[in-house]
């Protein structure tokens, strides 16, 4: 990920309702939530959260895709990684002691179905 895109990125993020509603979608994987749906869970008017979807997909944060006479929408995980690993990949300046205990934070926020962290 070059520095132009994590920018674009961060800065889709940097407002409450596209943070929050990429936070939504990011629960809802694998299935991903129906645009209609999705204005209702984050009571806003439906056109003001295609306008917000529509920052996010810029940035590559959000898919959709037609189901009908449905538009699914999804977090892009694959991009949030990208970005995570942009974030971190200087991290501490190559010290691992410095780096374990933030990826140690990081490794148990998703837990298996079932496990006693879930």
């Amino acid at each position: 990920m070059e520095s132009n895109d994590a920018i674009e990125a961060l800065g889709a993020l940097a407002q409450a309702t596209r943070l929050e509603t990429f936070r939504l979608l990011v629960r809802r994987e694998p299935d991903g939530v129906a645009a209609g749906e999705l204005a209702r869970l984050m009571d806003v008017p439906q056109n003001t959260l295609s306008a917000h979807l529509s920052v996010l997909a810029r940035a590559g944060l959000v898919q959709g895709e037609r189901q009908s006479r449905s538009i699914i929408y999804r977090a892009n995980l694959t991009r949030f990684r990208e970005l995570a690993h942009f974030l971190l990949k200087d991290c501490c300046d190559g010290r691992p002691d410095v780096c374990a205990p933030l990826i140690a934070d990081l490794a148990p926020c998703c837990p298996p179905k079932g496990s006693p962290c879930d």
